[in-house]
């Protein structure tokens, strides 16, 4: 769930966990009604885990403790085994610990793990690294991805951070003053020309390819999506392993021709799909290259001198390209 700050996102996710008296509408997880014109149930009787920006711990209890206070709520069918959890999230060592003296994110892991814990039937997460540092995010991240791999429950994702979802998520709410605006695959929003996401210096797409070749000579790899090939630094798995790239606007070009003698790596053979103004004197162009949505900022003398318009065949050289996950 997407958003600037004071678009609703939190609100969206109180009102799910009944914490909102006043809501209106339907709430339905799976073939359990939570809300409608009829029916509003009681927030300790939905099956919810919720984190927050802050971790809500208790601060006199290690962390064993705060994960078996958790489990105070637990179903006959739990999402995942204590050590499980435990495994996933990598507590092992910080168990016997006071809560008081961990890192932000090593809180920020015990707050989602007490919530796994409670064997929710869906999980919603509000800006879990918002109040994290730099640091402490860059170490949350990769428990999160695992999270998304694992997980075979709802989990809805607030974020205002576009990196956070590009790496995390499959799908987005987009929502602005308190109304969903646009909702669907990531990169078809983050690529959409009538959407502020395709528009900017931080216009981006992400795509999905997989690891295909090593070269052992120059330390690449090579990695197959829909459109052709992309290399990048080596990236140590095996072939097949899939991964997503982050491929930023500002860092493709277009021409007319395949371009040889160049530095850049990576070219490959798109179709233009759109073109939106960017800007006074630049213009937005949506590429298509196989199954995949790319961006592109131009000028509006290349526009005119490459001819482009909806449905030119052209190629893009990429040069750089960013392993996500």
């Amino acid at each position: 769930v997407f958003g600037p700050s004071g678009c609703g996102k939190t609100t969206l996710l109180r009102v799910i966990a009944g914490l909102e008296p006043a809501a209106q509408g339907r709430v339905q997880v799976g073939d359990q009604v939570w809300l409608d014109a009829n029916r509003r149930l009681a927030t300790h009787r939905r099956a919810v885990g919720y984190v927050f920006q802050q971790p809500a711990l208790f601060a006199h209890l290690k962390v064993r403790d705060n994960l078996f206070y958790g489990m105070r709520r637990r179903s006959p069918k739990p999402v995942l085994a204590f050590d499980e959890v435990v495994e996933l999230l990598g507590l092992g060592g910080l168990l016997e610990r006071g809560v008081t003296g961990l890192s932000g994110g090593e809180r920020q892991r015990v707050a989602i793990a007490q919530a796994l814990l409670s064997s929710p039937r869906v999980l919603l997460m509000d800006e879990p690294m918002a109040a994290l540092d730099r640091a402490s995010r860059l170490a949350l991240l990769p428990y999160l991805e695992a999270l998304q791999r694992t997980l075979d429950i709802p989990v809805l994702y607030v974020s205002h951070a576009v990196d956070e979802v590009a790496r995390l998520t499959e799908f987005m709410v987009l929502m602005h003053r308190g109304r969903v605006s646009a909702s669907g695959a990531v990169n078809d929003l983050l690529t959409r020309l009538d959407l502020p996401l395709a528009h900017g210096g931080e216009a981006e797409a992400v795509i999905r390819a997989r690891v295909s070749t090593q070269d052992e000579r120059d330390y690449l790899t090579e990695l197959a999506f829909s459109g052709g090939w992309l290399w990048v630094p080596r990236v140590d798995m095996p072939a097949g392993t899939p991964v997503r790239l982050r491929i930023r606007a500002r860092d493709v070009s277009l021409a007319l021709q395949p371009v040889s003698g160049s530095s850049i790596l990576n070219s490959f053979p798109v179709t233009v799909t759109g073109l939106a103004e960017d800007g006074p004197a630049q213009v937005m162009v949506r590429l298509q290259a196989g199954e995949e949505m790319l961006l592109t900022r131009v000028t509006r003398r290349s526009r005119r001198i490459l001819a482009i318009e909806p449905g030119s065949q052209l190629y893009a050289q990429v040069k750089s390209v960013a392993l996500l996950a």
